[in-house]
Order: C-alpha cells, then sequence, then structure tokens
C-alpha cells in the first residue's frame, strides 16, 4: 500500500485556465489534492497552446494538468451554475483567474462564498489585482513582463527581451500554492478559512525589488546579457577550444583564489581596481579582459581543473538538447488521452516517499478518480 499523501482528502475546485492557477493546482494534485478542473464546453484554452505532445497535445497542458479531474460546466446557463455550486459546497479549496468581477456576475462573489463556507480557502488570480486604474485590463504572461519592468533588464545591451520561459505565470502559480498551504495550516489550527488575492503584478515587482532599489538609488540596472549588474566577473567566457563557460565569483575570497589558479598572478588580487566587488564591477571592461585571457590561453579540460581546484562556481552555456541528455534530469511518467508522456520531475524530494502521478484529463474526464 502506498504511502498517504499530505492532501489526501483535500477537494480543489479549480476555475482556471492557461498557466498560473493551473501550475498551483498542478502542485496540490501531485500532493493528493482531489483536484476538479473547471472548463468551459470547449476546454482550457491552453489545450491549444500547441501540438507537440503524443497525439497532438498541448505541453503547456500536459505539464500542468495531471491528476486532474475535468467537468465542462457552461457556466452562462442556470444549469452549470448550479452543478459548481454543489462542486463547491464541498470544497476545501477554490482556486480561481477569471477575470476580476466575473465570478460576481455568476452569483459566485468569492467574499459571499467565504462567509457561507467559512472553511473555504479561497485564492484569486488575476493580472493587476481587483482594484485600481488597470484592474480590468486583460494580463498575460509577457504583458507583465513588460508593464513591470522585468523586460528591460532582461537581454543584451540593444534592446529588452523576454525570459524564455513564462517566468510571471510560474512565479504567480508558485507564490499561490504557498500562500493556500499557508492558509491551510492556519485553518488546521483556527477552523477558518481564508480570502486570498495575487496578482501577477504584485508577484513581479515583488522579485523585482532588487533592481528597483538599484533605480531608486541611482544606480539604474543595465541588460548585460549573460553577465550580472552586481557581481564581477560574473559571466562567459571561451576557453580555446570553443567551449563557453560561465563563472561566478561570489567573493573577494573566492577572487584571490581565482587571481592564484587560473590567472596566475597573485598581484591582481591586491590590486585596488579589482581587490572587491565593488571594485571589479566599477572596472567590469578590465576585469573580464583579464579573465577572458586567462580563459583563451586554456582548453575546456583545463578550465574545468583549475576552476575546481580553486572551488569556482561555474557552469556550461547548455541547450535544449544538453538539458534532455543532463545527467541530473530526474523524469517522472504522466499517462495522456494519446499515451504516456515522460516530463521533467517536480523539484522537491522528499526522502522514503515515492511518488505516483495522476493522468492527464481528456476534456470532461475523470479517469483516475472514483466518482
Amino acid at each position: 500500500m502506498s504511502a498517504r499523501l499530505p492532501l489526501d482528502g483535500l477537494v480543489v475546485i479549480a476555475i482556471e485556465q492557461a498557466v498560473a492557477a493551473p501550475f498551483c493546482t498542478s502542485r496540490l494534485a501531485d500532493a493528493g489534492a482531489r483536484v476538479i478542473k473547471v472548463e468551459r464546453p470547449e476546454g482550457d484554452f491552453a489545450r491549444g497552446y500547441d501540438d507537440i505532445v503524443a497525439g497532438g497535445q498541448s505541453s503547456y497542458f500536459v505539464w500542468l494538468n495531471r491528476g486532474k479531474q475535468s467537468r465542462t460546466l457552461d457556466l452562462a446557463t442556470d444549469a452549470g451554475r448550479s452543478v459548481l455550486r454543489d462542486l463547491i459546497t464541498r470544497a476545501d479549496v477554490l482556486v480561481q483567474n477569471l477575470k476580476p468581477g466575473a465570478l460576481d456576475r455568476m452569483g459566485f462573489g468569492v467574499e459571499t462564498l467565504c462567509r457561507d463556507y467559512p472553511r473555504l480557502v479561497a485564492c484569486s488570480i488575476s493580472g493587476y489585482g481587483e482594484t485600481g486604474p488597470l484592474a480590468s485590463r486583460k494580463a498575460y504572461d509577457l504583458l507583465i513582463q513588460a508593464e513591470s519592468g522585468l523586460s528591460s533588464i532582461t537581454g543584451g545591451p540593444d534592446e529588452p527581451a523576454r525570459v524564455g520561459i513564462s517566468i510571471v505565470d510560474i512565479a504567480t502559480g508558485a507564490t499561490a500554492h504557498a500562500a493556500i498551504l499557508e492558509a491551510l495550516i492556519a485553518r488546521g489550527i483556527t477552523g477558518r478559512g481564508a480570502n486570498i488575492h495575487i496578482s501577477m503584478f504584485d508577484v513581479m515587482a515583488d522579485w523585482l525589488t532588487v533592481p528597483l532599489l538599484h533605480h531608486e538609488g541611482g544606480r539604474p540596472p543595465k541588460r548585460v546579457g549573460l553577465a550580472h549588474p552586481s557581481i564581477a566577473p560574473y559571466g562567459v567566457f571561451g576557453t580555446r577550444d570553443g567551449k563557453r563557460i560561465l563563472i561566478s565569483i561570489q567573493s573577494d575570497r573566492e577572487w584571490v583564489k581565482f587571481c592564484a589558479l587560473l590567472l596566475c598572478d597573485d598581484t591582481v588580487a591586491r590590486d585596488e581596481r579589482f581587490a572587491t566587488n565593488v571594485a571589479r564591477t566599477r572596472n567590469r571592461t578590465e576585469t573580464d579582459a583579464l579573465v577572458a585571457g586567462a580563459f583563451a590561453g586554456l582548453d575546456e579540460i583545463e578550465a574545468t581543473a583549475r576552476l575546481t581546484a580553486a572551488d569556482i562556481a561555474f557552469a556550461s552555456v547548455n541547450d535544449m538538447a544538453a538539458l534532455s541528455s543532463h545527467p541530473h534530469l530526474r523524469r517522472i511518467t504522466v499517462a495522456t488521452p494519446a499515451g504516456p508522456v515522460v516530463l521533467p520531475a517536480p523539484a522537491a524530494v522528499v526522502q522514503g516517499e515515492a511518488r505516483t502521478y495522476g493522468p492527464v484529463p481528456a476534456l470532461g474526464r475523470a479517469d483516475g478518480f472514483d466518482p
């Protein structure tokens, strides 16, 4: 018999679409919660984001909807709303990322639900929150990357860039997941649920605290590609055989060892232009030139050996092909309507607990769940 999962017995109603809310509820499902995903009759539009997975399925949908039950409801009808109300009466958690006010107009105002069902933990995800000048504006990942200023510090010197994954959605889903778990712990103590509101903009603003403080301190961050705006040397350097290696010097103590074993020049560590991180960052061009010269004289094997001996943090600059064959990539297999799909494993590893993961549901199906 498999071990009981942490959220076994918990019922989650997810009126969700796209990425942010499904990321949150997929983690609740992984932990044993029964997640009932409420989809419009045509389905979550993320089902059509791409067709790259077995049988023409969407990579986003397969990734974020394993272990859930799909229920199709037309919430514009009395019948659909009646079923939803019945589902909510049995729910421990309600997660929704409809446009602000949409549930209220259907007769499911979250404040009212939390009053009627005081043990309910409700989490509403929006672009800009429930109030304010942009509250009614549609919001998606890249739009918030731009609006929050994230894109202004991403990419190379020439122009802003998109972070290569849906970072806003994922960050928002992870924030919602943590907030829901906190509320469930509190409910176990007090017996009362919670009404949680999370905006994508707030999540990114929080994550952008350091560059914002740099701006307000008179040092606006610049786009520096694969480098770090506050630490030097922290960037990519090429060996003589063409290998690109990213190194990170996190302390002046590490810099001393780097100078001795990589630059082979102890005097550089005492040079006032390079002795501290603040000085090295201020003189980044000269710092990087010194490091680049050292790497250009080494091949990959020599550079790796010296970095290891100096206990310097470094990484290869890989692509998805390299990730696919990486020795540290852990994988899981999930069932889908078109057959099994292999995915990267969730990051948390609980010792002594081997987890299995539920199937990805076909539209309107509850495969793998008891009635």
